[in-house]
């Protein structure tokens, strides 16, 4: 039983449907017929469509009645089957939908279909969308979705139109807005939007179309400091090229995907796709959003507990009580390397990995926690194989993919009772990308979440606030990205970090030393724990371009690209790679707050550490 549309809205977000119109085009009608009366000749290429979304994680189908109004249908000769048409595709929809997902009732602007309509009266307006409006109430849709509105004199009449017809249904508002790119928007301005339609008479406000995600997403993040409404985001996967005559999007269903995770961090929460969006992409809308969950808040995963249960917990251990690595903190300029435990049962070249990087001088191994979703020995396990078999620290990745609250409560709390003190706590790779793509991500909470719940152990309660009768003693650590696309974005994610308690920071690999100065500048105010730089020497191009385009978070600059392109072969671009390496941590190791060294060795090879540490010392 799904709840009511509003409040899963605002309680849990909603992921839209994609495109329709060209969905159609896709699977074979070409643009010479009416895709709207498609309802009464062809439903089931409709239900089709709509079933493919459903299946993909959509949990709202919109109807296929964007122009089922009388204007547009008359081009057609089907202007008497209004009503028609439109209660036929609300019927298709909730059909197709099997209670499963909401139904919204797709309604765009007059002006869009047909030029006739600007030379309309208000009140011959306001009866052509009371005439499909009706149509889609007929057909029992549970909401409305005003869209693709370039001007809003016409959306207020809609809107107003819609009011008269129903003042329950909830109303859906979205805009679309010219975004030029650096010169930000011309015409209509997404915060001026925002505060008109924040006195109208409509439940949520947003934004569609936009030639791609990069506009909406510009658009929501002006829109969301101004906004008393839940706002949606709908982009276009990028703009159309014509190849053989045929509309073609180039978006990959990552790209969107990405962008919906964007704009979920941004405030959307009704978050889907307009034209190009196909389900393969809504499929991985779904995914990354699981990674992020848009319009739930920490506080709602707490327990509850009552006052009297509640106890202000103790003082947390002092760090250089806690593990050796906390005792250097700041102490001396560290050197943690990574190993990715085996994925299999045989640990002996992790091991035997830890060990030469030991007698390297290298302070602390820190473990990998099934990296790019690949499933891999608990870095617990190969923790304590490490510890054991050659007397050296730790620091284990901590995930928040794979395991529910009470979960993470545990593994925690027994990582302490074993010694295994040093945590780094990570969000995590949605499972997307690994071996087992179809897996249950759980993400009850994010990193900055999780890093709360840890202070709170450090103090002798648990994920409930309720005491637990003696404190952990754990090491809290954080990942941030300096070379992040949205970089003010991270800042703010890292400062959130830092204030739920992390103690100190490892950092995704930086190839540009500039990119670097430029984001701890950002962070100045508030970066007063070690920062760890990571550094990944380049093994090839072939490497650095997978690294670039599959690899969440990780950027590698177009002027580092264009010094491995001009290497002649493989040996003499890993020695490109590793030469950009050496000049990253020379640059680096000087700047304000940067106090050690974050190394992944490419391909397992831990011989380029070892040429890395000679620039250390």
């Amino acid at each position: 039983m799904l709840k009511p549309f509003l409040e899963a809205l605002t309680e849990d977000g909603i992921l839209g449907d994609g495109a329709m119109g060209t969905e159609i085009y896709a699977r074979g009608i070409f643009i010479n017929r009416s895709y709207d009366e498609l309802n009464l000749s062809s439903p089931k290429l409709i239900r089709d469509i709509h079933s493919d979304y459903l299946n993909a994680g959509a949990q709202l189908l919109e109807t296929n009645t964007f122009t089922a109004n009388r204007l547009a249908l008359a081009a057609y000769g089907f202007e008497k089957k209004v009503k028609e048409i439109n209660r036929a595709g609300a019927s298709i929809a909730k059909d197709a939908a099997k209670g499963q997902a909401y139904v919204a009732g797709s309604v765009g602007p007059l002006s869009w279909a047909a030029k006739a309509a600007r030379s309309l009266g208000k009140t011959e307006i306001k009866e052509l969308f009371a005439e499909q409006i009706e149509g889609l109430l007929e057909g029992e849709v549970d909401c409305l979705i005003l869209e693709t509105f370039y001007n809003l004199e016409e959306l207020k009449m809609a809107v107003e139109t819609a009011r008269r017809v129903s003042k329950k249904i909830p109303l859906i508002a979205q805009v679309t807005l010219q975004y030029e790119g650096e010169e930000g928007f011309k015409g209509l301005q997404p915060a001026d939007v925002c505060q008109k339609l924040n006195n109208w008479d409509v439940d949520v406000i947003g934004v569609n179309c936009c030639a791609g995600p990069v506009g909406v997403l510009e658009a929501i993040k002006l829109m969301h400091p101004v906004a008393t409404k839940p706002l949606s985001a709908f982009p276009n996967a990028g703009l159309p090229q014509t190849k053989q005559n045929r509309l073609i999007y180039m978006a990959t269903p990552e790209y969107m995907a990405e962008y919906a995770r964007r704009l979920g961090q941004a405030g959307a929460l009704l978050i889907g796709g307009c034209c190009g969006t196909t389900p393969a992409m809504i499929k991985e809308m779904k995914r990354y959003l699981k990674t992020l969950r848009p319009g739930k808040k920490i506080e709602t995963i707490h327990a509850q507990v009552k006052e009297e249960e509640k106890i202000a917990g103790c003082e947390p251990l002092p760090l250089e009580k806690r593990s050796q690595f906390g005792a250097n903190l700041g102490k001396k300029f560290m050197v943690s390397v990574e190993i990715d435990p085996p994925k299999g049962l045989d640990a002996s070249r992790a091991v035997a990995g830890a060990k030469f990087l030991k007698g390297h001088g290298v302070d602390v191994i820190n473990i990998a926690d099934g990296p790019r979703a690949m499933a891999r020995m608990s870095p617990m396990a190969m923790s304590v194989l490490i510890r054991d078999q050659i007397g050296m620290e730790t620091v284990i990745h901590y995930c928040c993919r794979d395991r529910n609250l009470l979960g993470m409560q545990m593994d925690l709390i027994g990582c302490n009772a074993i010694g295994l003190k040093n945590i780094l706590v990570i969000t995590g790779d949605p499972p997307k990308m690994g071996e087992y793509p179809d897996a249950t991500p759980v993400f009850d909470v994010d990193a900055i979440g999780l890093i709360h719940f840890i202070k709170n152990l450090n103090r002798g309660l648990d994920f409930s606030n309720r005491p637990i009768g003696e404190a952990t003693s754990l090491v809290i650590g954080c990942g941030c990205n300096p070379g992040a696309i949205d970089m003010d974005l991270e800042a703010e994610r890292l400062r959130k970090k830092i204030e739920a308690g992390a103690e100190f920071i490892f950092s995704q690999p930086v190839y540009e030393s500039k990119l670097l100065d430029t984001f701890l500048t950002k962070c100045r105010g508030f970066l007063k724990i070690p920062f760890f730089i990571g550094v990944l020497p380049l093994a090839s191009l072939k490497n650095a371009e997978f690294l670039h385009n599959e690899v969440p978070g990780m950027q590698v600059p177009d002027s580092v690209m264009d010094r491995l392109r001009q290497a002649v072969s493989k040996e003499a671009q890993r020695d490109v790679g590793l030469t950009v390496a050496k000049e990253a941590l020379r640059e680096a190791r000087d700047m304000p707050g940067v106090q050690g060294v974050y190394i992944f060795p490419p391909f397992g090879k831990y011989e380029p550490v070892v040429e890395l540490l000679e620039v250390i010392r």
